[in-house]
């Protein structure tokens, strides 16, 4: 049965885990903005959905897991991806649609897949991978397994009859894989409210009988601890759940949207700029002592020099020849 609140944050902090939070939320910030960086120099095309302003929550879900386990993740999914233990050189060269990237720059911004860290890919059609989540699920229980699967999807996906498909049979199959909605409010540009009937979106879980619950996704301990129960569930019950991870992206929907200034107030997001989740994590290493500002500052240079290398490795890498568009396809 779903529950009615989160409960209290369970995680103890020490310097090791502190480090690694901080330094993956860091790497991602400053991935996505060295990538709209080079996105507004012509050297990325097509489409490209930031995630800044949600790292708490694919850093948290993520720490949460075995090396086997999988994710899977709709078309805004560089943090999950990087988070998961992909190389950002070969994230940045897939953004340049370069050979050096994980599918030789054939799948771009929008579908990264890297079989090597169990990341099932981004998937560009609203919903339509949290039934390729939910058979994943099915074929490790049917092989044998205990490893989980997140699945990743933003608030627009919830009135898709993917989303209902998907949790009705994951309950009724009892499958191990646990769906985490991160609610940024506006979806692509249309308030949560206009959109659902139901706006509390972990009560969905009520309906199939399954585990839910809110958390507060720009607090990546809480975060940790709530996908942490949702995964021992799941791993030794073969129970799902649906997580709803309170969030807020600071940029537009895609850099052709570049603040969401149509549909939100400049107000407004200046406000959810107070709750920046890397700041709030920093600020709360720093006042428990288990990092250093030393820390903080070697941490920011790490991460700025790796996604310098990125652009550098991408920017080295060949374009594809014209032969490679009829390698690793379906074809006669």
């Amino acid at each position: 049965m779903a529950q009615t609140k989160t409960a209290p944050a369970q995680t103890r902090l020490d310097a090791e885990l502190a480090r690694r939070l901080l330094t993956q939320m860091a790497l991602i910030r400053r991935f996505e903005e060295k990538a709209a960086e080079m996105y507004a120099l012509g050297k990325i095309g097509g489409f490209l959905h930031l995630y800044i302003g949600q790292e708490a929550v694919a850093v948290g879900a993520t720490s949460t897991l075995r090396p086997d386990d999988y994710a899977v993740s709709s078309y805004r999914e560089h943090g999950h991806c990087l988070a998961k233990g992909s190389d950002p050189r070969r994230i940045m060269a897939e953004l340049f649609g370069r050979m050096g990237g994980l599918s030789k720059g054939k799948g771009g911004s929008m579908h990264l897949f890297d079989k090597g860290v169990n990341f099932l890919g981004g998937h560009g059609i609203v919903g339509a991978h949290l039934p390729l989540a939910t058979g994943t699920g099915f074929a490790i229980k049917y092989q044998g397994g205990d490893q989980v699967v997140l699945c990743y999807f933003g608030d627009g996906a919830v009135p898709e009859g993917e989303f209902h498909e998907s949790l009705n049979l994951a309950a009724l199959w009892k499958l191990p894989v646990v769906f985490i909605c991160e609610n940024n409010r506006y979806a692509m540009g249309t308030a949560i409210h206009r959109a659902l009937a139901q706006t509390e979106i972990w009560r969905f879980a009520e309906t199939y009988g399954i585990h839910g619950e809110p958390v507060d996704g720009m607090d990546v301990l809480a975060v940790r601890d709530t996908v942490s129960r949702a995964v021992e569930r799941a791993r030794r019950d073969k129970s799902p759940a649906l997580v709803e991870a309170r969030t807020y992206r600071f940029r537009g929907h895609s850099m052709r949207d570049p603040a969401g200034s149509v549909y939100r107030t400049k107000e407004e997001v200046d406000r959810e700029k107070l709750r920046d989740p890397i700041a709030l994590f920093t600020d709360r290493c720093l006042k428990e002592g288990v990092l250093t500002e030393a820390d903080v500052k070697n941490i920011e240079k790490a991460v700025n020099d790796l996604a310098d290398e990125a652009v550098a490795f991408a920017e080295a890498s060949p374009e594809p020849p014209p032969e490679e568009l009829f390698t690793d396809v379906y074809k006669d």
